[in-house]
């Protein structure tokens, strides 16, 4: 009995720390794309956005704008809002079908050697037929729509002026928090009045919204029930 214990011991320890952990969560990561090659006028702005600042000077290279330049985001720091205007949908489907019929029959009238009058053996035959079909179908579709608005942050200016922009949202009601993060790489020239841009016009864009709360924890899977559906066949 010990011994079927020690058995039966390893499998049912790996089958409990599986059902016993948490679901893995995603973070929103900076996005990832090629960095454009940078030329004199590029080095030279990126130069002295990343030159110190003078305390007491009047005239400041890092936030220096034009007289006669509009407030368009373009330095580290700068704000823009990102209208969330993203909806999604798929279809997909297949049909498929497929009949064989096959048939055979053979029969001998009388044996060799034997009277075509005689009633002793009697006239052999065989006959026979098989019906094969098949037909199947699938269907699958999906429909994803999201809007909203967010205000990012520039994070990195890439040396051919697109911005990389970031930020983070967060909503508490009671004892829930939803928490809303974004991501992604900005042309300023898509930039709107008011330092708008629509997030279809966003490339490496990442959108992720989590929640945390008595609703998070309401349609998460407890441990237990985890534990029994990590070896259930079904």
């Amino acid at each position: 009995m010990i011994r079927r214990l020690r058995c039966l011991a390893p499998p049912l320890a790996a089958a409990l720390l599986a059902g016993c952990l948490a679901t893995s969560k995603v973070a929103v990561l900076e996005p990832t794309t090629v960095r454009p090659e940078a030329t004199t006028a590029t080095l030279a702005a990126a130069s002295a956005a990343r030159a110190p600042s003078s305390n007491g000077a009047i005239y400041h290279p890092s936030s220096f704008r034009g007289l006669f330049e509009d407030r368009r985001a373009r330095l580290v720091g700068d704000i823009l809002t990102i209208q969330i205007q993203e909806k999604t949908s798929a279809r997909s489907s297949s049909n498929s079908s497929l009949d064989r019929t096959g048939s055979v029959d053979a029969s001998m009238s009388r044996l060799p050697l034997r009277s075509p009058t005689s009633s002793l053996i009697p006239k052999l035959g065989v006959a026979g037929s098989s019906t094969n079909s098949f037909e199947g179908k699938g269907e699958t579709g999906a429909d994803n729509a999201f809007t909203g608005t967010i205000t990012v942050t520039v994070v990195e200016v890439l040396p051919n002026g697109n911005l990389v922009v970031s930020g983070e949202k967060q909503v508490g009601i009671n004892q829930n928090v939803e928490a809303l993060r974004f991501s992604g790489v900005v042309d300023p020239v898509s930039l709107q009045p008011g330092n708008l841009v629509s997030s279809t016009r966003v490339a490496d864009a990442r959108l992720e919204v989590r929640g945390r709360g008595d609703i998070d924890r309401a349609q998460t899977v407890g441990w237990l029930a985890r534990f029994f559906l990590s070896f259930l066949p079904i």
